[in-house]
């Protein structure tokens, strides 16, 4: 993934694209248990040298090595639960403590702004961390249309005050084992995109 750095041009269609692209993937894994499918599809990826290439490598042998009905297992206990999962991934939680609170509000508001209504069928609320990458993917990949300035604000009000708290968490939670890889390609895109976002400020 390439980000701009200060005094570059701007990011190409391609780079955003890509940038998307890994939102969309990360996003799907926190969305919902992935299926056999995608990891097949995840365990055929390659990484490169960078943190971040290496990540994905780690994520890649991580996918090897379980099956559909063990991540199930782990996706339920962390995220669901009997009663309530092992994370709360809400900006909401992290933020204040609490559930359904400011910045669930304020999500819904820049949602409102942007003309993004919650897909039929999804329940959580909208401040949820696979909901704010979806978005993030949307602005990046120019599926929504949107100002280049509302991805960097977008980021810095709804992600960048929690989130690598939140995938610091699911790193050490205590049924982690895929989604231990999961958070560390979460937490690098999440600082990728932080550095990013602050140079090109």
């Amino acid at each position: 993934m390439k980000t701009s750095q200060p005094g570059d041009r701007p990011a190409s269609d391609a780079e955003n694209a890509a940038r998307g692209d890994m939102y969309r993937f990360v996003a799907t894994l926190l969305s919902h248990a992935p299926s056999r499918e995608i990891l097949d599809g995840t365990a055929a990826l390659t990484g490169d040298r960078t943190a971040l290439g290496q990540a994905i490598t780690a994520l890649a042998e991580a996918a090897r090595g379980t099956d559909a009905a063990k991540v199930e297992r782990e996706f339920f206990q962390l995220f669901i639960g009997v009663g309530r999962g092992e994370l709360l991934p809400y900006a909401s939680f992290y933020q204040t403590g609490f559930l359904n609170e400011r910045p669930l509000a304020e999500v819904r508001s820049d949602l409102s702004r942007l003309g993004i209504a919650r897909a039929e069928g999804r329940f959580e609320p909208e401040d949820h961390i696979a909901l704010l990458f979806e978005v993030m993917a949307d602005l990046a990949s120019g599926a929504v249309q949107a100002p280049a300035s509302m991805q960097a604000e977008f980021f810095g009000r709804h992600i960048e005050p929690w989130a690598a708290q939140f995938f610091d968490d699911l790193a050490i939670a205590p049924s982690a084992s895929f989604y231990r890889a999961v958070a560390e390609v979460g937490r690098l895109l999440v600082d990728i995109e932080a550095r990013a976002f602050s140079l090109a400020a």
